[in-house]
């Protein structure tokens, strides 16, 4: 199944644009189903009919949800508790209520994870369209399985478990309780979920689709989008531009807007494949609307089948010419002002404007130590130059 995640700045129209291209993949006689994410429903208010937590029907082969993060922390929960009886009973803890419980911080990004691993399964529908929340939570949404993963590893690392006949040796001799099997058999079911999640982000039929209404505002947001994707190795494919205005109105007192949604959409297109998507003069509300805002459809931009599965970060070999390997890692939108870089054994942690990423070395780079690095034409290329006491003797 074809993912299609959508998001942009907020107020830029992203919900009306995934509720149009799920309608238009609908009506192409493709099997769709629309996710929606805010605890609101914004997306019954565009589609023109309630959308709950259930699946519903909006049109012929369209199906409509709005997740439920409340519903799903509540029985979170009580399953944890119930995987922890033992030691909860030993502490004399009471236990908590379903009806008592309030969902925390971080309960609405889970639920989406664990919908996206859901509706990637194989079932009854061809595409997944799904209205992300404004581009800077949907940014930490889609880097939340990596690093919730890279976590675990380091606090509960799957290679350090002690057999289960050993633990209580091991735990005399070393005088302090070793971790229960619980808690090791949690985080191992955990980093299957985030595992799976990770999977369909990074699937060849994934892609981010940007909404952005072309200005200032839209032209920053677009930037940081851009980068944090990219620092990601996320695959975008097209830029829908909303709310544009028509041309020719330069007697009136539109002229100022229309100028300043030429000249970023100008500047758009050096850099993306944009989609202009006309203003209806209204709020659009129902099918018709939707129809008429002529979105780009699901397949826009580069077939899936066509690119990888995701952004390449290409390890090239200059060691006859130069002595180095080179790492490539595309960064459009990048100042390097706002370039950092940190080797910490063999990982490095790259810093791009505000987004972090730590990421594992190929394994010829592990055996290197790093020479410089330069941004070029969006770019950044990193210099490994071999540690001679790690590297294999030639000749």
């Amino acid at each position: 199944m074809r993912t299609l995640l959508i998001t942009g700045p907020g107020g830029s129209g992203r919900t009306t644009v995934a509720a149009a291209t799920a309608h238009a993949a609908a009506r192409a006689g493709v099997r769709t189903l629309l996710l929606g994410t805010d605890r609101t429903d914004t997306l019954g208010a565009v589609l023109g009919a309630p959308v709950g937590p259930e699946p519903s029907e909006a049109a012929p082969r369209l199906t409509v949800r709005r997740l439920d993060a409340d519903e799903d922390f509540r029985t979170d929960l009580a399953a944890l508790q119930d995987r922890a009886s033992s030691a909860l009973d030993l502490l004399g803890a009471s236990r908590l209520d379903p009806e008592e419980l309030t969902p925390l911080p971080g309960a609405g990004e889970l639920a989406l994870l664990r919908a996206l691993r859901d509706a990637a399964l194989p079932g009854t529908h061809d595409l997944l369209v799904v209205d992300l929340p404004p581009v800077p939570r949907a940014l930490d949404l889609l880097a939340l399985p990596e690093e919730l993963r890279r976590y675990l590893r380091r606090l509960l690392p799957p290679e350090r478990q002690a057999a289960r006949a050993l633990r209580p040796v091991l735990g005399r001799l070393a005088g302090v309780p070793l971790p229960a099997e619980w808690l090791y058999e949690t985080a191992a079911r955990l980093d299957l979920q985030l595992a799976a999640a990770e999977t369909v982000l990074a699937d060849r039929g994934t892609a981010v689709r940007l909404v952005a209404e072309p200005g200032p505002a839209g032209a920053d947001a677009v930037r940081t989008a851009t980068l944090g994707l990219a620092l990601r190795g996320l695959r975008t494919d097209v830029l829908v531009a909303t709310r544009v205005l028509p041309e020719g109105a330069e007697d009136s007192w539109l002229a100022g807007p229309v100028a300043q949604q030429r000249k970023a959409l100008a500047e758009w297109r050096e850099t993306h494949d944009v989609r202009p998507v006309a203003h209806l003069g209204r709020d659009p509300r129902g099918a018709d609307d939707l129809a008429a805002l002529a979105v780009p459809g699901a397949d826009a931009g580069s077939s899936a089948a066509e690119g990888p599965s995701a952004v390449e970060w290409p390890v090239t070999d200059s060691l006859a010419d130069d002595g180095v390997l080179v790492w490539h890692i595309p960064l459009p939108g990048a100042r390097r002002e706002e370039l950092d870089l940190i080797r910490r054994g063999d990982e490095l942690v790259v810093t791009a404007g505000p987004f972090r990423r730590t990421v594992p070395l190929p394994s010829a780079l592990r055996r290197c130590t790093v020479d410089g690095a330069a941004l070029r034409e969006g770019e950044l290329r990193i210099r490994f130059r071999p540690d001679p006491r790690l590297w294999p003797r030639t000749g």
